[in-house]
């Protein structure tokens, strides 16, 4: 065993220790033009469903996206149609889809995740406007609390990555646009 022989004056009189840096707040590039983005919520498991909401907000306010108008369907099967409209309106850059399908009602829940899923890519690619989606389907949900805690953490976790991928699209778009526009790709 190594010991370090130390005068006890010193034991006394040590330094305390730094405080720990916090992470720097990262600064996210702004827009050339303001974005306007609709955030389509299934009111199945509502309070499941607002933590992705609440976190999409946040996160995408720090990634300068604040005109967000939120809208609420009956459950994640309305939410492909509501898109669309939304799209057509020309109003929003971007649409995001959050809902929570589980077994139960009269589909099945792997049918309307996958029918929700295409209908979603469908409006985007007939419209052109990026449509992002936060339409979960766990392979098991009990209404337990323990689950309900579980997947309210994932919805948040899951609406901090959506707004990164919005913001970040919605970026990538506009770098291309300006590429079009300027004949440098087309």
């Amino acid at each position: 065993m190594n010991q370090m022989l130390q005068d006890p004056q010193t034991e006394t009189s040590l330094p305390t220790q730094p405080p720990v840096p916090q992470d720097p707040v990262t600064e996210h590039p702004r827009f050339a033009k303001p974005q306007r983005v609709a955030f389509v919520q299934a009111c199945w498991h509502r309070d499941v469903v607002a933590e992705a909401r609440i976190a999409f907000l946040k996160e995408a306010e720090a990634r300068h996206l604040t005109h967000v108008d939120v809208f609420e369907v009956p459950g994640s099967f309305e939410i492909p149609l509501h898109a669309q409209v939304l799209a057509k309106t020309r109003r929003y850059t971007a649409i995001v889809a959050a809902g929570l399908v589980v077994d139960g009602g009269i589909y099945r829940h792997e049918f309307v995740a996958d029918t929700v899923i295409k209908a979603l890519m469908d409006v985007q690619l007939r419209t052109e406007v990026p449509v992002f989606s936060a339409v979960l389907t766990p392979q098991q949900f009990h209404e337990t609390e323990v689950h309900y805690d579980f997947f309210r953490k994932h919805f948040a976790i899951k609406g901090v990555e959506v707004a990164a991928a919005c913001a970040e699209t919605l970026h990538g778009l506009e770098r291309l646009r300006g590429q079009v526009a300027a004949g440098i790709v087309g």
